[in-house]
C-alpha cells in the first residue's frame, strides 16, 4: 500500500495557501510537513488537524493505493562509517535502510553522543590510524567485497599534489590516506565521500585530482556533485561536495542518480518557533544592545554608521560587503551555514527574534537532527559537534539513492 498527498497540495493551490501557512494554521511541525512531502505515513491526529484547518474530508487530502511497482525496501545493507562525528551522516544513512557495522570517531564527546543515542551501534573511539593498519576483514567480521557502503568525509586536512606518483603514497600523513586504505582493503560495493566544496579548487584542483585518482586506482568509477542542503529539506544554505564511487566490476549492474531537489525549501520559520530549549552562549551586554538595533534580515549597514564603525574597528576599512558582520537572520530565510561556535565576528548568525546566538538545539534543528538526539560534552563541544555534522535530511536523500542502486543487484 502506498500513501499519496497530491490531493492536499492541489487543495492548497486552490485555496491560495502555501505549506508554511498550512503548518502554522494547523499546528503541525516542520518534521511532519516534511513527511507529508515525501508521502510518508503521519498520525491520524495530524490528518484531523489538517482537515479541520482546510474544512475538508480525509479523502480530499489523502489517497491510498496499491502500487506494485514500488520495491520492498525491507532489505538492509551494511555500512561502515569513518570520521563519524556526532552522527548526522550515520543517522541519515540508517534512516535510508542501512545496518551500521561500525563507526570510527576520534573525538570522545562525539563518540559518546553516538553511544548515548544508539547503544546498539559499534562505536570505535580511537585514532583511525590505529584501525586502518589492522586486518579489517577480521576486525569487522566481513569479507573483502561484501561491504555494501563505506561512508564518511575525511576532515579537509589539505595535502598538495605530488606531481610524480599520483598514488596512495601522495596522501600519506593525511586523514584521507586512512579512508583510502579502508577502501582498498574492504572493497565495498559503493562508497560515499563527502567534503567541503572548496576541496574542488584547493591547490588549483590538484588535491581533488589526486584524491579521485587514488579512488580510480582502488578500482572505482567516480561521480561527483555539489549539493546544497537547502534543496533537500534542510532549512540551511550549506554546500557539500559529494563523491560517489561504484566498484568497477558492478558497472553496468549498478547506476547511481543524485537525489532530485525538493519543490519546497524550508526556512527558519519552519524550525525555530516551536524549538525546544537547549544550552547556549549569550552575547555580552554591549554586543546584545547593538544587535537589538539590527532588524531581522539586516547587518551592519542597517544601523547608525558611528555605532557600526566602533563595533567593527579594523574591519570597517576592509574591502567587500562584509555582510556577515552584525548579521541577524530573518524567519523567512534559511539559516546560513551552521558553524562550530555560537558567535564569530565576521560570520554572525544572530537569532531573528531575540538578540542572541542560536543555541545548540536550534542549530541542531537547522541541521535536521531529531529533537531527541542528544549531544555530550560541554556547550562548546556540543556546538562543534552540531556544526561539523552533515545535515541528516541531506544524508538521507543521498543514502536513499545508494539504497536504490544496491537494489539493482537483486
Amino acid at each position: 500500500m502506498a500513501i499519496c498527498y497530491d490531493r492536499l497540495w492541489k487543495l492548497l493551490i486552490d485555496k491560495k495557501m502555501n505549506r508554511t501557512e498550512l503548518k502554522e494554521a494547523s499546528g503541525i511541525s516542520f518534521n511532519v510537513l516534511a513527511r507529508l512531502g515525501k508521502n510518508e505515513p503521519v498520525s491520524f491526529e495530524t490528518i484531523e488537524k489538517i482537515c479541520f484547518t482546510l474544512n475538508c474530508n480525509i479523502e480530499d487530502i489523502v489517497e491510498i493505493h496499491r502500487d506494485e511497482s514500488v520495491k520492498n525496501l525491507s532489505q538492509t545493507y551494511s555500512t561502515i562509517e569513518l570520521f563519524a562525528g556526532a552522527g548526522g551522516l550515520a543517522l541519515g544513512i540508517e534512516k535510508a535502510g542501512f545496518d551500521t557495522l561500525g563507526l570510527i570517531e576520534f573525538d570522545k564527546d562525539a563518540a559518546d553522543s553516538l553511544k548515548l543515542n544508539r547503544p546498539g551501534w559499534r562505536v570505535i573511539n580511537d585514532d583511525i590510524a590505529n584501525i586502518s593498519c589492522l586486518n579489517l576483514e577480521e576486525y569487522f567480521d566481513i569479507k573483502k567485497g561484501d561491504l555494501d557502503l563505506l561512508s564518511g568525509g575525511a576532515p579537509c586536512q589539505a595535502f598538495s599534489y605530488a606531481g610524480k606518483r599520483l598514488g596512495l603514497e601522495d596522501a600519506r600523513g593525511t586523514l584521507f590516506y586512512h579512508y583510502a586504505t579502508f577502501l582498498q582493503k574492504l572493497q565495498p560495493k559503493i562508497f560515499l565521500f563527502e567534503n567541503v566544496r572548496g576541496l574542488l579548487t584547493h591547490d588549483k584542483g590538484r588535491t581533488y585530482e589526486t584524491i579521485t585518482h587514488i579512488f580510480r586506482q582502488a578500482g572505482y568509477t567516480i561521480q561527483k556533485k555539489v549539493l546544497n542542503a537547502w534543496d533537500f529539506g534542510v532549512p540551511q544554505k550549506r554546500e557539500r561536495l559529494i563523491t560517489i564511487g561504484i566498484r568497477n566490476d558492478l558497472i553496468g549492474r549498478i547506476t547511481y542518480q543524485f537525489p532530485q531537489k525538493h519543490d519546497y525549501k524550508p526556512v527558519l520559520r519552519d524550525v525555530l518557533l516551536d524549538c525546544p530549549d537547549g544550552p547556549g552562549v549569550p552575547y555580552g551586554e554591549n554586543k546584545r544592545k547593538i544587535f537589538e538595533l539590527v532588524p531581522p534580515g539586516g547587518y551592519w549597514r542597517d544601523i547608525d554608521p558611528k555605532i557600526a564603525k566602533e563595533y567593527m574597528k579594523s574591519c570597517w576599512d576592509m574591502e567587500g560587503g562584509r555582510t556577515g558582520i552584525l548579521r541577524r537572520m530573518s524567519l523567512d530565510e534559511p539559516s546560513l551555514t551552521v558553524l562550530t561556535s555560537p558567535s564569530q565576528k565576521q560570520t554572525e548568525r544572530c537569532h531573528p527574534i531575540e538578540a542572541r546566538p542560536f543555541n545548540v538545539r536550534e542549530n541542531a534543528r537547522c541541521q535536521t537532527f531529531p529533537d531527541e538526539w542528544q549531544f555530550c560534552g560541554n556547550v562548546q563541544s556540543q556546538y562543534k559537534q552540531v556544526g561539523n555534522a552533515v545535515p541528516v535530511n541531506l544524508a538521507y536523500e543521498i543514502a536513499l539513492e545508494i539504497y536504490k542502486s544496491l537494489e539493482e543487484l537483486k
